[in-house]
């Protein structure tokens, strides 16, 4: 009888122990996307001009302005773009406004316009 109550204890514990660590992974799964939500929120417009378009690879290189949200001076850099359908809208030489995240270590475009 004793070893019943505790394999049916056991058993019991385990599956607590288990259901615990599915909550813990999509509470951290839903942080996740909320910082990202916030983080794109707080990235301000920037002013570019694209200078290279690599659809193959998802990439666009800007020439642009101080980017503030990220701390970064102006200069030229690759960044990779959070939706591609933008690399069929813009060209090299266009002038653009755009906003951009550091996305776990990855520099990315998530929005973009034409220059006003």
């Amino acid at each position: 009888m004793k070893s019943k109550l505790h394999a049916i204890l056991a058993a019991s514990a385990i599956a607590l122990s288990l259901a615990g660590q599915a909550q813990a992974q999509q509470a951290a799964a839903l942080a996740t996307q909320s910082a990202g939500a916030s983080v794109s929120s707080s990235a301000v417009f920037t002013d570019g001009e694209v200078r290279k378009i690599d659809k193959d690879a998802k990439k666009i290189t800007l020439k642009h302005g101080e980017i503030k949200n990220l701390d970064m001076p102006p200069m030229t850099m690759v960044f990779a773009v959070r939706d591609d359908a933008v690399l069929d809208t813009a060209k090299a030489g266009d002038k653009v406004q755009f906003k951009a995240i550091d996305d776990g270590g990855k520099l990315t475009v998530v929005e973009i316009q034409a220059a006003k």
